[in-house]
């Protein structure tokens, strides 16, 4: 079960990435579907906490409000990919506590499932495998990532997810539980549509906030 290994804002680098960043225009979710991002209010999340070149990637796509599909499309925009690999951890993350695990976080985002996956699973830390774990999860792998939850074992952000998926309207007990959120995430997949689904978008949302904020700060 193991892996095998497989607003305006301006850039401060080449012309080049700056013009790669302001035409990634398309929409990551599927045509026609309803986003409940209205229906279901998201933690504060501020995209410039980060500094300018991690806000201008993420201005392209909701500013890091964006309710990702618990499936994992692997329809990343092709430039967002381009942009994020040619920035590169250093520039994008330069003081920050984990950058290349915040790399595999923005990678996730844009939904570059492949490049979320090499980069998390090259990481040796809690942050690595917490990354690594939504990966497989949105594959969806629920196995595999509960292996990976196991290597995580209690996280920093998890006080923080419990009570943001309990103003969800998540049951999630006295502490976070990463399995129990794989159940519900296997279950509300097959619901798509529903309120079960919508629930688990926001909770995975706030998730990925709290992990990528917890490795992009110094």
């Amino acid at each position: 079960m193991r892996d095998a290994k497989l607003t305006p804002v301006v850039f401060p680098t080449s012309r080049k990435l700056q013009d790669d960043i302001r035409s990634l225009e398309t929409p990551l979710d599927p045509p026609g579907e309803v986003s409940p991002r209205d229906s279901i209010v998201s933690m504060s999340f501020d995209p410039q906490t980060y500094g300018e070149p991690v806000a201008a990637i993420l201005h392209l796509e909701e500013a890091g409000q964006r309710l990702m599909p618990l499936v994992s499309t692997r329809a990343g925009a092709d430039r967002a990919r381009q942009t994020i690999r040619q920035a590169g951890a250093r520039q994008l993350f330069p003081q920050s506590r984990a950058p290349e695990a915040a790399m595999a976080g923005l990678y996730l985002y844009f939904d570059c499932w492949t490049q979320a996956h090499e980069t998390a699973q090259d990481i040796a830390t809690p942050e690595g495998s917490y990354w690594h774990a939504i990966v497989h999860r949105r594959e969806p792998d629920a196995e595999n990532s509960a292996y990976w939850f196991r290597q995580v074992a209690a996280h920093a952000i998890f006080p923080a997810l419990r009570d943001a998926a309990a103003e969800i309207g998540v049951p999630v007990g006295p502490r976070w539980n990463p399995q129990a959120f794989i159940d519900l995430c296997e279950r509300a997949r097959l619901c798509p549509g529903s309120e079960l689904e919508r629930q688990a978008r926001a909770v995975q949302r706030a998730e990925w906030q709290l992990l990528f904020d917890y490795c992009a700060r110094p």
